[in-house]
């Protein structure tokens, strides 16, 4: 029954708002809106097209998904509401994959958004049990705890395994986030573009040692939105294949038992991303080293080197020498997370997972061309969720061809720009009234359903 042949699922379109700091200024209903007004400028379809909508976002009240939705047509479709923790982007995506191989539907909008509160995650029901309450016995019964964030500890005492048992050292962790940062300078949506040195980084105030600050992921406003469509949508538009993104593998995983085998590193989903890596690359026919560039979940510098081991972007053991080696960035073995990742492009939960799935799509596209990790086929995408969920997704073009083969792929397009007038991969802008009008649904839309949203996007640009 789960063996089923799945029929091809592509990404047609995809759209994203600058990740900003959360001070309450911008609601969820326009940073959905204007995700989604791009993703379906960037897919070149109208809304009536959709089948089906997924929103994902962790902070909100029920059929906030409606809300956003609503705002582009009042068409009946189905609309799902979406909560996996970090990994919610993806578990949408791999939702409306599902949807689309199957045949249920021939075109899938995802749209992700988040309002967040600043700083570290919170719990807010304290009147009933925590769905990760198990996993902080577990910590505390091998680790103990502290007054540092939780998020923070459960990561970091990952790290500090990985240290003891195979050594790698502090600074290999900053170098990580030295990185990061450093490829969030080419990146318009990243919430922080400062680059840093390694003893800044090392030197900033320390959260849960190894972690200091610009080792951790802040908390972020955003949205970010894909467009899924079928093999007969697609093949229904040629002039888009050029554009399209196949989905050639993907698998969301849970957890196993070994979750709680006393393991730092198994208590933050080593096992669930192992899993869901060997399936999803199977289903691609692909190995790890056909991997040239990755965008995978850094919530800390911890996580991202635990999980290069993972995905076997390494051999078990060595991610710290893959790091030493400049093997995660430009001139090295696989470019990791060229966005800048979470630690400085920012993590709005429900978002994140999106924006990943956008970052890559430039990426294969060609379209990426201040950050290009050139010669990419395929490209991997690991998102994660503690509680839990991993989803990882294997992506590669519909022509077969590589990135910068089809570098300059704007001319193929004619004007390049398609409906939205420019590249949104190098710049973040904004769409116009007429633009708005040519997307949204032209037989069921309602101005009252959009209020003043529209307003206060375009002020925003």
């Amino acid at each position: 029954m789960g063996n089923k042949q799945k029929d091809p699922a592509y990404v047609l379109g995809v759209g994203m708002t600058k990740f900003i700091k959360p001070r309450g200024k911008v609601d969820y209903t326009e940073l959905g809106f204007e995700a989604g007004i791009k993703a379906l400028l960037d897919a070149q379809i109208n809304y009536d097209d959709v089948d089906q909508g997924v929103a994902c976002y962790c902070y909100g009240d029920s059929t906030c998904g409606q809300r956003v939705f609503y705002q582009f047509g009042m068409t009946s479709i189905p609309i799902y509401n979406v909560n996996n923790n970090c990994s919610t982007g993806s578990t949408g995506l791999y939702m409306a994959r599902e949807a689309v191989s199957h045949g249920v539907a021939d075109c899938v909008m995802v749209v992700g958004f988040e309002k967040m509160f600043p700083g570290s995650l919170q719990t807010f029901f304290q009147d009933r049990t925590n769905p990760t309450g198990t996993s902080g016995e577990m910590m505390k019964a091998t680790r103990g705890i502290t007054n540092a964030p939780g998020a923070a500890q459960m990561f970091g005492n990952a790290g500090r395994e990985y240290m003891e048992k195979y050594g790698a050292t502090a600074r290999d962790f900053a170098e990580i986030a030295r990185i990061n940062h450093q490829h969030s300078a080419n990146n318009p949506y990243s919430q922080f573009r400062d680059v840093y040195t390694l003893s800044q980084i090392e030197s900033s105030p320390a959260i849960f040692p190894p972690l200091t600050k610009l080792q951790c992921c802040p908390t972020s406003d955003g949205a970010a939105s894909a467009i899924i469509v079928s093999e007969a949508f697609l093949s229904a538009r040629p002039h888009l294949r050029s554009q399209a993104i196949l989905i050639a593998g993907q698998c969301l995983a849970t957890d196993s038992p070994s979750l709680f085998d006393r393991s730092a590193i198994s208590l933050i989903g080593y096992g669930m991303s192992a899993h869901a890596a060997q399936t999803a690359m199977a289903e691609a026919n692909i190995t790890p080293r056909d991997v040239r560039v990755c965008e995978l979940h850094d919530c800390f510098s911890a996580n991202e080197l635990v999980t290069l081991d993972a995905l076997g972007l390494c051999e078990s053991g060595t991610a710290h020498e893959m790091v030493r080696g400049g093997d995660i960035t430009y001139g090295g073995r696989c470019v990791v997370n060229p966005s800048g990742g979470l630690i400085s492009k920012g993590h709005p939960l429900g978002a994140t997972g999106l924006a990943q799935c956008a970052e890559l799509v430039w990426q294969l596209r060609g379209w990426a061309t201040n950050r290009l990790v050139r010669g990419a086929r395929v490209a991997l995408h690991h998102n994660l969720g503690l509680g839990g969920a991993a989803v990882v997704t294997v992506y590669k073009r519909a022509d077969g061809r590589s990135n910068d083969e089809a570098e300059g792929g704007r001319e193929e397009r004619g004007s390049g720009e398609g409906w939205l007038g420019y590249n949104a991969a190098i710049e973040a802008r904004g769409f116009t009234r007429e633009q708005v009008d040519r997307v949204r649904s032209r037989k069921a839309r309602s101005e009252w359903a959009l209020q003043d949203t529209q307003k206060k996007v375009e002020a925003r640009f």
